[in-house]
């Protein structure tokens, strides 16, 4: 049996994706799962074993194009018995519909009568969460969810992550790794301060850990801000990576770290499906949706009453959801996950 699944576009929803791929491997463990995506997903489905290729979408986020998408279809016909949709929009029933896969899944949304013909009604109540209505595609309409759920967890391959290391002339030793990934795409609401981030830093390089930064290009000057707001001798034990690395480097040299510092972002689902205590920073959004799946999680937040308000910036201006939550919380959240090893007890500075 061979599946197409029609991928969603942002990091942590494609993370999350691969409980649903779990699934359809329980239940039918010889089926083929491809999965029809843009290009910069492809190294995160390389670490998922469920997955037997990345099938490269060329089309952007929001690019309707349906000349495109008929010609990718028919290139598709005749190779897969049933397309499972992610994303809830209508275009991206539009490809398998070309493709005349038999059996089109996916939940109602944005008038795709015809186009899929496993129509899904979603009661938000019974899947409060994205990973169940991820889940509950791969079975029966009406079928019960087993848990516990399967979480997401990227396989790493040493001899990539080896080369990773040698190109950012990074070596970890003795010396423990906190990653802090300090941006996040959906705006500043989600954006932890700098300065907060820098204190973080501070604390643990006085432990004798060095730090390193992940994120997009866009988050380098934001990274440049955490490292420079530490003094020299402190300031050379933190690693921009943010920008200088590809996204597979990126998964790859997380892998690395000891403890995650992370605003909810997709490199906060990345960390958490590498298994690494995580701290989750959580300022206009909650998780109550999609909520980091790892083994040791802390996930801290004021708790004002305007938040969670969803909102990409702060309404009122002040962003206290997040300036108010002071980075001892965030230390003291790391201590309880990993401790301090007893050789490191004594500040080094």
């Amino acid at each position: 049996m061979n599946i197409l699944i029609i991928g969603p576009s942002w990091v942590g929803d494609m993370v999350m994706a691969q409980t649903l791929f779990i699934c359809l491997k329980q239940q039918h463990p010889d089926c083929n799962i491809d999965v029809l995506a843009p290009d910069w997903s492809r190294p995160i489905l390389q670490r998922m074993p469920e997955v037997r290729q990345a099938l490269s979408f060329p089309l952007g986020h929001g690019v309707l194009d349906i000349v495109a998408r008929r010609k990718i279809g028919v290139q598709l016909k005749g190779q897969y018995q049933q397309a499972i949709l992610l994303p809830n929009s209508l275009k991206s029933a539009l490809t398998p519909f070309f493709a005349g896969i038999p059996k089109r899944t996916g939940w109602k949304g944005e008038m795709r009568y015809g186009l899929l013909n496993d129509l899904r009604l979603l009661d938000k109540q019974r899947y409060p969460l994205m990973i169940e209505r991820f889940m509950a595609l791969a079975y029966a309409p009406g079928t019960e969810l087993r848990k516990p759920y399967p979480r997401p967890r990227l396989e790493i391959d040493h001899a990539e992550r080896d080369r990773a290391l040698a190109t950012f002339a990074l070596s970890v030793g003795d010396r423990p790794v906190l990653a802090l990934c300090p941006g996040a795409e959906f705006g500043d609401a989600k954006r932890w301060p700098a300065q907060h981030y820098a204190e973080v830093a501070e604390a643990k390089i006085r432990e004798g850990w060095q730090v390193w930064i992940f994120g997009s290009k866009n988050d380098h000057p934001g990274g440049e801000e955490i490292r420079e707001s530490l003094i020299p001798g402190l300031r050379e034990e933190v690693y921009n990576l943010a920008g200088e690395t590809s996204l597979a480097q990126a998964i790859d040299l997380m892998s690395c770290a000891t403890a995650v510092v992370s605003n909810d972002s997709g490199l906060m689902h990345v960390a958490a499906a590498l298994n690494l205590p995580l701290v989750a920073v959580y300022g206009s959004t909650s998780p109550e949706f999609t909520p980091p799946l790892a083994d040791k999680v802390a996930m801290v937040r004021t708790g004002i009453d305007c938040s969670p308000c969803f909102d990409r910036t702060c309404r009122f201006g002040h962003y206290d959801c997040l300036r108010l939550l002071k980075p001892v919380q965030v230390i003291n959240a790391l201590t309880d996950l990993v401790g301090t090893p007893l050789s490191l007890q004594e500040p080094v500075i």
